[in-house]
Order: structure tokens, then sequence, then C-alpha cells
């Protein structure tokens, strides 16, 4: 059997196989006839294997051609067949699409008309829905959103729409006015709830915690804030949700004035908590820790401080408790506008919170005005130690005014000015008190009554060092405030170069009226040594003032030779007591005393003249060191150096006089002239100064 025709093989190939085969036939004839000579060459049994070669070469071209036909011919009918089959599939193709197309159709205009219907079904029972809502809701609604918030929300919510879809497809329809009605009431009740939930859950911070939050600030170490929980958490996602909805759905801004209402009075509320809590601690058991005292370790916050010279503590109660509230507010402030920020819109923040301290702020500013209203009243009476209380709190204020503009920034502007208004007062308030004390100490009048009988450093000269002592803790406010009542174009813009030397020249020109005023009084007394003594002390007791405290160098900025000058002072007045005594020296000095030859008997008026010197020493003796004994010198130092310098002019004058005359006999009875030894007169002079001796 022949192979079957490969893929590509058609009739035309069956065709040129054959043609290839005849030729060869014919080749091999044309060899054969023409190789007959080649033959009769070639051996008789190769010949003969050659030829039978040839004819099988033959047969199997003939066997090949013979294939190659048949081949052919099946090719064609199937070739017929397979046309056959295509035209009757084409046939029947396109009698099916005939059929299958208005089926087709048919089924898709079904499917449409299908879906309309069901869409038509959905928007029938969306609409009958509406109608359905109010009576769905009613119940909720009436009960209110109190621990059901979610669920009320979601009845708000299909009200809403209800509303929405009334009024856009039948707003003459009763269910609109119904639905209306429902909604305004479940909105009312979220105000409600607003206001409930806030009003229950707002709490005034105690004053403990405001405590530490303010000294949290100032620790060394670096420390987790105090954190100041207003709201619970779960109470306050509430509020905020609420909010949110009123805003959005309600279109209400009611709620806003209800937050600041209420959050302002608790903002109030905490902070006179807190000054209630000071006062009870400062009298109870000492005053916690107060911005307003320098230098203060923050380890001890109950630590009560030492009480400042000739100050009120009811004043340092005061004004501590001030200032406490002052840093208290900025921080409650702080603490108010973060909690604000999550519940009120932001184009509403600012001036809500605007509203909402105001109470507080104006609270504390009508105090501080009340504090310069009373320092005002302190200067008409001289009492210049109350004006002080000043000082700390325009101090603080002016530290806190950076944080506490920061904490204002965007509210009215007349809120923002409040402070500065405050502090100017303040400062002019302080700069009068420093003037009028300055006059206050030129003027001061002689009143005899009011000396002291002994001498000693007056009362207005502790006054005034005491209050320039104070200054010390406050130089920076001190001069701050003499500076803003410059009327020179750098007191707009004062350096602290600038106000230290504006408070040295105060100072010193307060010393200045006190020395003229000390010179003035100094007149009062008769006796001249006391008068001296009196200088003395004064001088003396400024000149240690002003070397144990910083007053010297601050003196110095603008007087470099005032302790020299004082020292000169001081040393004058010694030298004038010292005068006094030559009433008592002169008696026994060698000057004054007669001149006679030893062995001589002296004559009545040479022992008379000697008499009258023992005499004259005895009786000045003690009348000084009984007069000046109850006079006083309170710095042992200065006291000890003009008693040894007065003993020791005394007792060499007196000895010198009792060798030359304690053996001459001028007297019959020496013991009624020669009543002292040298060791006596120094023991009299040591009790000099002394009421105890």
């Amino acid at each position: 059997m022949a192979p079957p025709a490969r893929p590509g093989e058609g009739p035309k190939a069956e065709v040129g196989v054959a043609q290839t085969g005849a030729e060869k036939a014919r080749r091999g004839q044309a060899q054969g006839s023409g190789s007959c000579w080649a033959e009769a060459m070639i051996p008789p049994q190769e010949a003969s294997a050659r030829r039978r070669e040839i004819e099988d070469k033959l047969k199997q071209e003939e066997e090949t051609l013979s294939f190659i036909r048949d081949s052919l011919e099946k090719s064609d009918q199937l070739t017929k067949n397979m046309v056959s089959i295509l035209s009757s599939f084409e046939s029947r193709l396109m009698k099916l699409e005939n059929s299958i197309i208005p089926v087709h159709k048919q089924t898709e205009n079904l499917q449409r008309l299908q879906e309309n219907v069901e869409k038509t079904l959905s928007c029938l029972d969306h609409v009958i829905s509406y109608y359905h809502v109010a009576s769905d809701t009613e119940k909720i609604i009436r009960e209110g959103p109190t621990g059901r918030l979610e669920e009320y929300l979601g009845s708000m919510a299909k009200i809403q729409k209800a509303v929405e879809y009334f009024q856009d497809n039948s707003p003459d329809s009763p269910e609109l006015n119904k639905v209306k009605l429902l909604f305004e009431r479940g909105k009312e009740s979220l105000e409600s709830e607003f206001r409930s939930l806030m009003t229950r859950h707002s709490k005034v911070v105690s004053p403990v915690l405001i405590l530490d939050l303010i000294s949290s600030e100032d620790e060394l170490e670096v420390q987790e804030e105090v954190p100041l929980e207003h709201l619970p958490e779960g109470v306050l996602q509430d509020v905020i949700r609420i909010s949110r909805w009123l805003v959005e759905y309600g279109r209400n801004q009611d709620f806003m004035n209800v937050y600041y209402q209420i959050r302002s009075s608790q903002l109030d509320r905490s902070l006179k908590g807190l000054k209630e809590h000071f006062r009870k601690s400062s009298c109870s058991s000492g005053v916690p820790y107060s911005p307003a005292i320098p230098n203060k370790r923050k380890d001890t916050p109950t630590k009560k401080p030492t009480k400042r010279p000739g100050r009120d503590d009811t004043l340092d109660v005061e004004t501590d408790a001030y200032i406490h509230c002052v840093s208290a507010f900025v921080k409650l402030a702080q603490s108010e506008y973060q909690l604000l920020m999550d519940i009120i819109p932001e184009h509403h923040q600012k001036k809500t919170f605007d509203s909402l301290i105001q109470d507080a702020l104006d609270g504390l500013m009508l105090e501080g005005e009340n504090i310069v209203s009373a320092a005002r009243k302190a200067i008409i009476r001289h009492d210049f130690s109350a004006v002080l209380t000043v000082f700390p709190i325009l101090r603080h204020l002016k530290q806190t005014k950076p944080e506490f503009d920061q904490v204002l920034q965007g509210t009215a502007a007349s809120t923002k000015n409040k402070l500065a208004g405050l502090i100017t007062s303040m400062e002019t308030v302080g700069a009068k008190a420093l003037e009028d004390f300055a006059d206050n100490i030129k003027n001061d009048p002689d009143k005899e009554y009011n000396m002291p009988k002994d001498g000693t450093v007056h009362e207005l000269t502790s006054n005034a060092i005491l209050f320039l002592q104070q200054l010390l803790d406050f130089q920076e406010t001190a001069g701050a405030m003499l500076a803003s009542q410059e009327t020179s174009s750098s007191a707009t813009s004062y350096s602290s170069e600038f106000s230290k030397r504006l408070l040295s020249t105060y100072i010193c020109k307060v010393l200045g009226n006190l020395q003229l005023n000390l010179l003035s009084k100094s007149k009062v007394y008769e006796d001249p040594a006391l008068s001296a003594i009196f200088l003395h002390n004064n001088y003396n007791y400024i000149l240690k003032a002003l070397e144990k405290s910083e007053l010297i160098q601050l003196v110095a900025v603008t007087q470099k030779t005032a302790e020299r000058s004082y020292r000169e002072h001081i040393e004058q007045q010694i030298q004038t007591y010292q005068r006094s005594w030559l009433k008592v020296t002169d008696y026994i000095a060698e000057k004054n005393l007669p001149v006679f030859q030893p062995g001589v008997k002296l004559r009545d008026k040479e022992r008379q003249m000697i008499k009258e010197r023992f005499k004259g020493f005895n009786d000045g003796l003690e009348e000084l060191c009984k007069i000046q004994k109850a006079w006083a010198i309170p710095d042992t130092e200065q006291r000890d150096k003009i008693r040894q310098a007065q003993k020791n002019i005394v007792r060499e004058t007196y000895g010198a006089f009792l060798h030359r005359y304690g053996s001459v006999p001028f007297t019959k009875n020496p013991e009624k002239y020669i009543k002292y030894r040298v060791e006596q007169v120094g023991d009299m002079i040591e009790r000099l100064f002394d009421t105890s001796a």
C-alpha cells in the first residue's frame, strides 16, 4: 500500500513526480542505447546485473507513479466532500442565526422590563419607608439619647432623610410637618444632652493638681506633663459626636454658648478654689511653692519661706496667691483650648475661647487693679512696705507675658491688651512709690520725740535701707519702672544696663536724701557728742548694710567712691565725739599745768590749781561716763574701737598727770582728789555705751 499524501501535496505534486519518473526512464533508455559500446566492453555477468538493477528501478518508479495517481484521485474526492459539508454547515448556521437573533432581542427586552419592575418596586419600598420613619423613630426620640447615642443619631439620620424627601417631592404633605417636628424635638434633645453631659461631668480642677501643674514647669529635671482630664474619655467622645452633628445637621450654634458658659464657670471656680486653698495652707502649714520667692528650692513646695522684714504676712499670702493664680490661669487656659479644639468647629474656636476665658481673666485683672489701688493708698499713707507687693507681681506678670500672649493669640484686641494695661498700671504706681519714697526720706520731719535718746540708728535709716535691700530682689523690675517714666526716646527701648544705671542713680539719690535728713535730725541733740554718735551709728549702719548686700555694687555703678566717702564720714564723727573728752583731758593736759621746781614748796596758788585740775578731771570723768553710759553703739566692732581709742588717750594723759602730781604734797587729803587709779579710769571708759553695766 502506498503511503498517504503529506500535507501540502496535491495532484500537481503527483503529476510532477510522474513526469520525473518518465524522464528518468527515458534517460535510462538513452543511456542504454548510447552505451552499447560500453556494454559490449563490459563482461556478460556485470552487464546482466546492471540490467536487472535498472529494471528494478524502473519498476519502482512505475509503482510510485501509480501511487501518486491514486492519491490524486482520493484527494479530489475528499475536497469535493469537504466543500459539500461546509456548504451545508453554512446554510444551517444562517438558518440558526435567523432563528436565534429575534429570540435574543426578545430576551433582552424581557430582562430590561424585569429590571425596571424591580427598580420601581425598590423605589416604592424606599418611598413607603419614609412614611413609616415617624412611627419607627418616635419612641427613640421621645426617650432621648442618654445611654444610646449611636442608635439615637441613626434615628435622627433617618428623620433627616425623610424631611429632605418630603421637601423635594411632597412639600405640602402632612408627613413633612410630622417629621419636621420630630426632627426639631430630636435636635432639642441632643442640645439638652450636650448641656447635661457638660454640666454633670465638667469638674473643677483640684488645687493640688494645679500646684503640681505649675511646679512641673520649674522642675530641674524633665518630667512628664501633668495630665488634666476635664471630661471622662467616653463622655468626651459623646460630646464631640453631638457637637459635630449639631454643626453639620442641626445648623445650630447655641451649644457653643452653652459650652463656653459651663467651661468658663469651671475655670473661674478652679482659680478661686486655688486661691482659697492657698490661703488655708498658708495659715496652717506654710506657703506652697511660690514663683514670687527667688532662689527657692523646688524640692520643698510646702516649706514656709523666711518672712520679709517689715512686711505683713497677710500681704505675702495675698501676693503669692495672686501670682499662683496668674500661672494657673495660663496653664488652665492652655488646657481649655486643647479641649475646645476637639469640640468646637475650627472657625468658631477663637471666638468661643475668648468668651470662655473672659470671667476668669477679668477676675485676675480686677484683682490686679485692686492691688494697684491699694498700693496708691499705701503711698498716700507713706506705707511703702505695702507698695512692695506690686514688685513681685509685676515681675511675674512680665515673665509670664510671652506665654500669656501665646495663649491669647487670636482673641480680640481688647482681651489681649488687658495684661499689658495691668503691667503699665503697676509700673506707673511702682515708679510713683519709688519717687515718693525718695521724697519722703528727704522731707521726713525732725520730730524731737521721735529721735532715739541713746543716739542709735534712726527708724528712718533702717526703713530706708530695708526698702532698698528689698529692691535687690527686683532689680530689673524696679529699673524698668524707673525707665518707663523716662521721657527720652530710650525709654521705649531701654536696655538692662540702662535700667541698672537708673536704679543705681535712684539708690544714690535715696542715700543722699537720707544723709541730708540725718544731718538735719542730728541737730535736734543739744550735746554735739551725742549728735556725732547718732550720725556715726547711722552712717556705719548704712555702710555695713551696703557691704552685706549687693547694694554696694549697685551704688558703685554710678558712684565709685561711695564706700570711701562713708568711711570718711564715720571717722569724722568719731573725731567729733572724741572732742567731747577734751573738757576732761584739758584739766590734766600738760600745757595747762603749773610749772614748779622739784623739792620747792608749792605756793597756795599752785596747790589750789592742782586741786582744781584733779577735781575738774574727776567731775568731768564721772559726768561723761554717767551720760555716755546711756548712749548706744550697736556695732560691737565700732564700740570696742571707740572705747579703746578713748581709753588710750585718757589713760595716757591721766597717767602722765598722776605720775607728775600724785606724789606732790598739794593737799592733806590726797584721797579726796586722787580718786581713781589709771586702771580704774580705763574700766570706767570700758563701760561706756553699755546700759546693762
